[in-house]
């Protein structure tokens, strides 16, 4: 499952919420793949999300921040409002 840049854009909801929703309909050893600019003040500590996720029994669970050099620079991503991108992966 993937999802580049999707969730940032739906108004007035819990994004934890809905990626659990999402992540919930994923088949037993399914990988996932959730790019977006997660900005705390919208998704809410994501590092705690991945620690619920892994306690939820998904493994393989970390955040891959992609403005540091692998996908764009820090100054790319400034520039582009994409800085808080941040790639979520996983399995279940």
């Amino acid at each position: 499952m993937t999802g580049n840049y999707v969730y940032h854009n739906i108004p007035g909801k819990d994004r934890q919420e809905i990626l659990l929703e999402t992540l919930r309909t994923l088949k037993k050893g399914g990988t996932f793949a959730i790019h977006d600019i997660m900005y705390k003040y919208k998704y809410g500590d994501m590092n705690e999300f991945v620690k619920k996720l892994k306690d939820m029994g998904y493994e393989d669970v970390r955040l891959i921040d992609t403005t540091n050099g692998m996908f764009m620079t820090g100054i790319e991503a400034c520039w582009m409002g994409l800085s808080g991108s941040t790639l979520l992966v996983g399995r279940k």
